[in-house]
Parts: C-alpha cells; structure tokens; sequence
C-alpha cells in the first residue's frame, strides 16, 4: 500500500520535534506525493519550528500538567477536553492513513483519539525512561519504536520495535580532524574539549567551564566551548583567540565533531543518539531538572554499556577533575569509549521506524 496522508503529533521541546521531523522526511523519501500534516501545541515551538523546514502544523490548545499546584493546572481539564474536540476534527477533515506521536503533552489528544477510532497507530520513545504521555498510549497503540534495549519493562513487548532514534539527516562528521581545528582557530597538533549545553546553554556546565578552564587549559587541551545563546554575553569575554573559543551556538556541528578529542555533554535523547553515530569519548553530565530525570538514565544506561562516562551535578566538585584527568591519560579507555559507543550508533533509525509505519498500514 502507498501511504498517502500520514499525521505526526509531538512536540514541547526539541527531543519530540526534531525526531517527528525526521521521520517526516524518511517517509518523503520512500513515498515522495505523500501528504504529511502536524498537529502540536499551539504555543510552542513547534509551530515554528516545523513549518520552518517546509510542513504543514495545525496548532492544539493544549498544555501540560504541572508537577506542583499553581493556577495553570485549573486550565488543565479544559484545555484537555478542547484538544480531545481538536483532535477528532483534525482526524475527520485529513483523514489520514496512519498516526504518530513522538511524545510529550501535545501528542497526547491526539494519538488517543486516533485509537478511538481504530486508526493505525505508532509511538516513538527518544528516552530510556519513557515520558508520561507516551506510557499512557502504549496500551493503546499498535506499535512502539524505541531508542533502548530492555524497554518491555515499560512497554507491551509485543509492540516494541528496537529502531534507534531518528537524527538529522545531514549530520556529517568532516573526514579531517586537523583541517577542523584549523577551522576554529586552534593549533592541529594539539587535542580539543568540545563542551555542549544544548543550543540555549546550560547554567552549570558552563560554571563548570567558568571553574575549571584554567586546569583544562594546563592538561594541553583546547576548548570549543557552545555556552548557549542565554549565556553568551556573560561567557564570550572568556574566548581569547588561541585555546579557547567560546560561541552561542555552532552551525556546523560535522566540523565541531570532527575537531573534538573529548566531548563533554548533556544527556537528552537526541544528543545521547546523535554522539553515538560520532563515536567520540564523552563524560555526560545530565540536567537533574527534567521530568523523571530521564537524562540521568539516558546517560545510565550508555555507562552500563561501557560507551561513556557520567558525573552528575551534584558531584562535579569533587569528581571532574579526576574523571576528566582519567579519561585524558588513559588512551585504552578512550579508545574503549570510541569501540562501544559506535556499537550502539542507529543511522537507519528513520528508514527502521518508516519501515515499521508501513507494514503497520499493511497489516
């Protein structure tokens, strides 16, 4: 069967986006005519992010439920019950031939009316830790692509497919490491920290940057260091044209990637799966601020592996300067971290979950 209309609902941070964008485009590619349409919450950003690339949104009122008491959650069963209506007038106008959440609140509504009236149905899991949203559907749905081995401990295991997490799909790591650094300014000859704190930055890890510069800096490191676009007028008096570089944000990360001996990182889904595929040595430090501290088990579950090492917040005081000193001088493990990362790395993610949409449909 030729899928003609196909309907992605996800959306509330980059990790539900940027994954149901990438699967819109692997399903592009394999069915070129087919007619995508998203639905999201219609004040987040996925009401810019997804038309920027091209696609259609229509937008529902929803939010999610606070994790403490405050006025918002008095709009709750409303905004619920409205997006419910949404839904089911989205569905009944596009008619589509297939739906699929990619989690967070605003896949919610949809994905549940979906299964009300028996449409097919997929779900995909970015986390090790699925979020509420997509445990509530599980039961519901007809299949769940996940990013991590062992999630029948969350899931029907009947329904869960082990296809990776979708990444963009121009992450092209560049083939020459020296011509990279010469790129940003650094001296090839000696080895580079690239710090990430997503592309609005990370208050501690750049404290932690703030703190330790001078000691990375006297280990023979140079450091491209991304402090995020909040931080940037604070932490840009820092780069000082030779060892250290810091910018808002990188565009061109196959560049930044291929420059990089070390990488130092948060753990939210996309960045976990996108390093794997990069197949660098890398000390995640998770935010503790996200729901169910999913970053932690992310992170977690790549040390269980043997693919990266992991310090918390809490211990950045006492435990950097020793991990990262271990990680520096010991070229076994480093070599070790490279061998089992690239082990866990999915570049077919997309095409596996597309697969898995279309012997769905033709079930």
């Amino acid at each position: 069967m030729t899928l003609k209309k196909i309907i992605i609902s996800g959306g509330g941070t980059g990790g539900h986006i940027f994954p149901a964008i990438a699967i819109a485009d692997a399903l592009q590619q394999r069915w070129p005519d087919v007619d995508v349409l998203f639905v999201g919450a219609s004040n987040r950003m996925e009401m810019q992010k997804v038309p920027a690339v091209g696609y259609r949104i229509k937008g529902l009122w929803v939010s999610g439920l606070q994790r403490r008491l405050t006025v918002k959650n008095l709009l709750f069963p409303v905004k619920l019950m409205v997006s419910l209506v949404q839904s089911l007038i989205v569905l009944l106008q596009f008619k589509p031939d297939v739906a699929i959440g990619t989690g967070g609140f605003a896949s919610g509504p949809l994905l549940f009316v979906a299964t009300l009236k028996n449409m097919p149905s997929l779900i995909q899991e970015q986390n090790s830790f699925p979020g509420i949203t997509n445990k509530f559907l599980a039961n519901r749905v007809n299949a769940i692509c996940v990013a991590y081995p062992k999630m029948d401990r969350f899931f029907p295991k009947s329904k869960v497919l082990f296809t990776g997490n979708p990444i963009r799909k121009n992450l092209t790591v560049a083939s020459d490491p020296a011509q990279s650094k010469i790129n940003f300014g650094f001296d090839p000859s000696a080895p580079v920290l690239l710090v990430l704190g997503g592309s609005l930055g990370a208050k501690r890890i750049n404290e932690l940057l703030q703190d330790k510069a001078l000691f990375i800096k006297e280990s023979n490191y140079q450091i491209l260091w991304q402090c995020g676009e909040l931080y940037y007028s604070q932490y840009q008096l820092y780069s000082n044209g030779s060892n250290i570089r810091v910018v808002d944000f990188i565009k061109d990360m196959g560049q930044a990637y291929a420059a990089a001996d070390i990488i130092i990182s948060r753990a939210g889904a996309l960045a976990v799966s996108e390093l794997c595929v990069v197949g660098k040595p890398v000390i995640f430090i998770p935010s503790p601020n996200v729901a169910e501290d999913h970053q932690t088990k992310n992170a977690q579950s790549l040390v269980d592996a043997g693919a990266a090492m992991m310090i918390k917040e809490k211990d950045l005081a006492t435990q950097f300067e020793p991990s990262f000193h271990q990680l520096i001088s010991d070229v076994e493990l480093q070599n070790t971290l490279r061998l089992n990362m690239k082990k866990l790395a999915k570049t077919d993610a997309a095409e596996r979950i597309v697969d898995a949409i279309e012997k769905l449909v033709n079930l």
